[in-house]
């Protein structure tokens, strides 16, 4: 692999961004419309609560990195989505690019841009609402790596759907975190669903993730087999989806799908 090539994917991204406000806002604003919205709920919340018990670490938190997890996920995404806009592709292969240098620049890319995201919402979070990281110590990196690891393999997967079915198939991509997210119990443990909900939860990483999270905040404890068993799924999705988008990038080759795509959608 050629580090060059794939930076040059990261660089080209980096010269859009700094071209246009309306590609560099939806990094951040987004994010923190929605961290100072559930940061008035949890203030609110706390309010009727006697106990001395804080919303602020147990959903304020949770809403930051599953705000993570979208980011990392769109931040894939939304690189590919403009090759796709541009109908770029073909100038893109006809280079010496190889196709695991093309997906390392869109995760480097997501990496970056998932960092102004993050970097926002925290300073509000804990400038804010008092959110005190030191709560979860530094048990929280692994969940977050956890988190990072499937944001790719969403990502990577998603991209790979709209190569093969058009640029109108992206209307499927953008609402899979929402698909997801009652699964995984960003703001409720996973008891609380019916039964075939639980077991759908088993096969997501995130539930792992913010199941061991509660555990940490409210019960201090850690359990590492949760967070191994996550990162696990979590590796097997990016394997699985790196291969799926190496699959359809063959087929298009064959097909002349590259050739092709500027219709809306192909069969």
């Amino acid at each position: 692999m050629d580090l060059s090539r794939t930076f040059s994917i990261v660089i080209r991204q980096f010269y859009l961004i700094r071209g246009s406000f309306s590609r560099a806002f939806p990094l951040f604003a987004w994010a923190a419309v929605d961290m100072i919205l559930w940061g008035f709920l949890t203030r609110y919340l706390n309010s009727f609560v006697s106990s001395g018990f804080d919303f602020v670490p147990a959903l304020l938190g949770a809403i930051l990195l599953w705000h993570f997890f979208i980011r990392i996920m769109q931040g894939i995404t939304m690189v590919f989505f403009e090759d796709v806009w541009s109908r770029n592709f073909v100038n893109i292969f006809a280079t010496p690019l190889r196709i695991s240098e093309y997906v390392s620049g869109l995760i480097l890319s997501s990496i970056a841009t998932s960092i102004i995201g993050l970097t926002v919402m925290l300073c509000i979070a804990v400038l804010i609402f008092k959110l005190s990281i030191f709560v979860y110590g530094l048990m929280v990196i692994p969940f977050i790596l956890v988190l990072f690891l499937f944001g790719i393999a969403i990502g990577v997967f998603g991209s790979a759907l709209v190569l093969r079915f058009g640029p109108a198939s992206e209307w499927f991509i953008w609402p899979i975190p929402a698909l997801i997210s009652p699964f995984v119990g960003v703001l409720y443990p996973i008891a609380t669903l019916p039964k075939w909900m639980q077991h759908v939860s088993r096969f997501l990483p995130p539930s792992y993730v913010f199941e061991g999270l509660r555990a940490v905040v409210l019960q201090r404890e850690f359990s590492a087999a949760t967070l191994a068993l996550g990162a696990a799924l979590a590796l097997v999705y990016i394997i699985l989806a790196y291969r799926f988008f190496v699959m359809i990038y063959a087929n298009a080759l064959r097909s002349g799908l590259l050739v092709r795509y500027s219709a809306e959608s192909l069969s």
